[in-house]
């Protein structure tokens, strides 16, 4: 009996998929997410009085490293090659909207690294804030919109 889960086996174990004869696409991930923030924060975010410093760079640089640390995070996850990432902060009048775009041209697809990014961006804000707003919340982390590969271009509606 053969289990119809790709990621397990009939005995019921995980495994890594063979990826080796699929074909080396372009592809691109999108996630985005949300850290809800008190207005005391956002107002820290918007003014640089952020005790730690550049609350937002260091979020960002944060996403980009995490791109590339995603197989070691995620059991099952390929190494990619990773050949652009993005990683965008916006702050909003209840907290920062998150966005990162990761680009390859490989056998897999890239969006555990795009939700990888978002994650830890989102962390390293928090980390970066949490001496004006103990209550910051990451909330809606979320692939939004993936391209190349078998299945195709999807995105959110």
């Amino acid at each position: 009996m053969t289990s119809p889960l790709t990621h397990v086996r009939a005995d019921g174990s995980a495994h890594m998929v063979d990826i080796s004869a699929k074909a080396v696409t372009a592809r691109q991930a999108r996630a985005a997410g949300r850290v809800l923030l008190s207005a005391a924060a956002v107002a820290a975010l918007r003014d640089g009085s952020v005790p730690k410093g550049d609350a937002l760079a260091v979020a960002r640089i944060a996403g980009i490293q995490a791109v590339k640390r995603t197989p070691e995070l995620i059991p099952l996850a390929h190494p990619v090659a990773v050949h652009a990432v993005e990683v965008d902060l916006i702050v909003a009048d209840d907290g920062v909207d998150l966005v990162a775009t990761v680009r390859t041209a490989d056998r897999t697809g890239i969006e555990m690294e795009a939700l990888t990014a978002v994650a830890v961006a989102a962390l390293a804000l928090i980390d970066m804030i949490k001496a004006v707003d103990k209550h910051a919340r990451i909330t809606d982390v979320r692939v939004v919109a993936k391209s190349g590969g078998r299945s195709g271009d999807w995105a959110e509606a």
